[in-house]
């Protein structure tokens, strides 16, 4: 991708600046939080292989010489639990929707499924939407991806089509191009140094649950989550204190390892992420908890942060 070229401080915007809000919605797993990593140049996403990591709405923010993109990252739309907390996720997905100036449906390459239609169903008609095709790298046959585009394009009135890697970076300036030309013209809404509307707090958290996910894998209950229960900061030093939230004492011990060992590996390659997205030197400190029945209570989801 190109480097983006910031407007100087207290410059006017240039005329026929373009700013607007960009959903990117997709079923779980097509890779939506490594597109708007890379789109923005920076990791205020997480990413894993677990389906719906991510659960939060996040606001990923690009500012060139003449156009602001503001991301929104959702969660992957899914049926597969019921509980309150899938619930008050897929809320967010189609709040985010109704809202949004521009659509990215993201699928991926040659694997259209039932969990894609229902997104696509979910889609409305009053807002452009751009169908990204990523992972376009990983198609084996590279000949049956344009009938596949093809046959996907024909299910909705498509603003653009485009393929992608977005893990290579493939094609992200021309899907950045595609975005633009269908941006309103407006003024910048955010600073021209911001790359996400979440505080520092709301990341650190994430992180630590990113790296459960990494480390924890399949073996991880679909109900954890992670509370930070104090975050301070002395000069450049942050002091981090964070609670793993699990319903059983099985899901306790699991994420713990043996010795304590999995649990400090989590610990020690969050702090790092912290360090490189913060700027400075971390502490952090980490606990597991047992909450029985959190994730179906919807006053408690809503005392968690979730929306």
């Amino acid at each position: 991708m190109n480097t983006p070229t910031i407007p100087a401080a207290g410059a006017e915007t240039p005329a026929g600046f373009r700013c607007g809000y960009i959903a990117i919605v997709g079923r779980p797993n097509v890779g939506k939080s490594t597109l708007m990593n890379m789109l923005i140049g920076a990791k205020v996403s997480i990413t894993s292989r677990k389906a719906q990591t991510t659960r939060h709405r996040i606001t990923g923010i690009q500012t060139l010489d003449d156009a602001q993109f503001i991301y929104i990252d959702t969660p992957g739309f899914q049926t597969r639990h019921s509980n309150a907390l899938n619930k008050t996720l897929n809320k967010t997905v189609t709040n985010t929707l109704d809202s949004s100036d521009v659509i990215l449906y993201v699928i991926e390459a040659n694997n259209f499924g039932p969990a894609d239609q229902q997104v696509l169903d979910l889609l409305p008609k009053t807002v452009p939407v751009i169908l990204v095709i990523n992972k376009a790298d990983r198609a084996k046959d590279k000949a049956v991806l344009l009938p596949f585009a093809q046959q996907v394009a024909a299910k909705h009135d498509f603003a653009a089509v485009v393929p992608v890697s977005a893990k290579l970076r493939f094609q992200l300036d021309g899907l950045q191009n595609e975005i633009k030309r269908l941006l309103p013209e407006n003024d910048p809404i955010f600073g021209p140094d911001d790359i996400t509307d979440r505080s520092e707090k709301f990341l650190a958290s994430e992180i630590v649950r990113e790296k459960l996910f990494r480390f924890v894998g399949d073996e991880l209950p679909y109900t954890s989550t992670v509370l930070i229960e104090k975050f301070e900061q002395e000069g450049n030093l942050r002091r981090i204190f964070a609670a793993i939230l699990v319903e059983r004492d099985t899901h306790k011990s699991m994420i713990i390892g043996n010795k304590g060992a999995r649990l400090k590996e989590v610990s020690s390659q969050a702090r790092l992420d912290m360090e490189k997205l913060f700027g400075g030197p971390v502490y952090l400190e980490i606990w597991v908890k047992v909450k029985s029945g959190w994730a179906d209570n919807e006053a408690g989801l809503r005392a968690y942060g979730y929306e």
